[in-house]
């Protein structure tokens, strides 16, 4: 992967802008994936979608959003985003949807507070209970995030080398398509084994659409839900134990 400039790591590192998050504020979770987006709000609500596509832009989902959302009150916004993210924007166009996202501003485009988060980072963090834990989304390619004493790190595991090809092509969907089912589990094992052996979590959760195709789980892990991606979408604003 090709290191980003001094200045996006400077700013990768920089603090979100201040905006008070009190509990008594609503917040959107947004969760951008590549057939749907969907909606949710901190105070309880119904789930809404709209479907997204490579057709979708940037300004094509703010137009959705505010349709989707129309009768909703909310304060903040938390966007997951299908794709690596600098300082809460998009550092590049997602792979499954239109042009336009790199570096978007919603902020302005939505006239809210919003925080956006790689899509896995932010199942992730509906999933963290405490101390060390990587999480790992089995999808269309493979999902990862990692939390540390409540310190949120995005990973971009998916195309490291791994036998001949990468991590992604053995237990994404290709990897399940091109080999079957039996071999794929047999892949997710060992892939799990050797980042547990590198990363050294003390727990492991296993999400995306796909972990329901497996019928045991490696040692340490435990099922993630999807539900926990809205989960994260609201301790993003509203956990201030976090460190994002």
């Amino acid at each position: 992967m090709t290191e980003a400039p001094a200045a996006e790591q400077t700013r990768s590192h920089s603090k979100p802008k201040a905006h008070a998050a009190p509990a008594s504020r609503i917040v959107l979770a947004v969760d951008i994936g590549g057939s749907h987006v969907k909606v949710e709000l901190s105070s309880g609500s119904e789930r809404r979608a709209v479907e997204s596509g490579a057709k979708l832009t940037a300004a094509k989902m703010v137009e959705a959003l505010r349709d989707l959302t129309a009768d909703w009150h909310y304060d903040l916004v938390t966007m997951g985003y299908p794709g690596p993210v600098i300082a809460h924007r998009a550092a590049a166009d997602p792979f499954n949807l239109g042009p336009g996202w790199k570096d978007f501003d919603f902020e302005t485009a939505l006239g809210k507070p919003v925080r956006m988060v790689n899509d896995a980072l932010m199942q992730a963090i509906g999933s963290y209970e405490a101390g060390r834990m990587l999480f790992l989304g089995l999808g269309t390619g493979l999902g990862s995030a990692m939390i540390a004493e409540s310190v949120c790190m995005p990973l971009e595991l998916a195309h490291m080398p791994y036998r001949k090809a990468t991590f992604e092509d053995y237990v994404g969907e290709r990897g399940l398509e091109r080999r079957g089912k039996g071999k794929w589990r047999k892949s997710v094992f060992d892939v799990v084994e050797r980042l547990d052996k590198a990363l050294l979590p003390n727990y492991i959760v296993i999400g995306g659409g796909n972990v329901e195709k497996l019928k045991e789980l490696p040692p340490k892990c435990r099922r993630g839900s999807n539900d926990n991606a809205f989960r994260g979408g609201f301790r993003v604003w509203l956990d201030e134990s976090l460190r994002i």
